[in-house]
């Protein structure tokens, strides 16, 4: 590769000089080599657009939609922020006979949980006092640990009172 040859848009196939860095219609990066045949698919588009470090970690429910078109569009900003997601059909309409139907969940991973609520706060997808939190699985055992305590105190308390 010399530095006289000319860059070349992935997204595009438009030439540029070597100077440029990035293609001025649809801002990727240009690389170096001939020009390419036919324009990336959309899905290589796409995932040239995620930054990896918003990619780890489990999936968390960050949005709800109420239809298909209404999740995609959901997506499309959070991809625009370089957040991946994905959309999954929310719990009681995975039934056969709906699998077009119901309301799909909005899924990005932990790692681009929060820069995904400050995108859909920002277009107001989602309400500003919505929080995303997780039960811990101690605090679930404390809490029916305290309970079965105060069951049992009951019981014995009865017990006292009617022998």
């Amino acid at each position: 590769m010399s530095d006289d040859e000319p860059l070349v848009c992935v997204g595009c196939g438009t030439s540029y000089p070597p100077s440029e860095r990035f293609c001025s219609r649809c801002g990727l990066p240009l690389t170096h080599g001939s020009e390419p045949d036919e324009p990336a698919s959309e899905r290589h588009r796409a995932a040239r657009k995620i930054k990896p470090q918003l990619a780890e970690g489990s999936l968390v429910r960050v949005a709800g939609a109420r239809n298909q078109a209404e999740a995609e569009f959901i997506q499309g900003l959070l991809l625009e922020e370089g957040v991946p997601s994905v959309l999954r059909r929310a719990a009681g309409f995975d039934v056969p006979d709906f699998l077009a139907a119901g309301p799909p969940d909005v899924l990005v991973p932990q790692s681009g949980l929060e820069s995904a609520c400050g995108v859909l706060l920002q277009a107001e997808v989602i309400a500003p006092h919505r929080t995303v939190s997780t039960i811990s699985p101690g605090r679930v055992l404390v809490g029916l640990l305290l309970a079965l305590g105060v069951v049992a105190l009951v019981i014995w308390g009865l017990s006292l009172l009617l022998s």
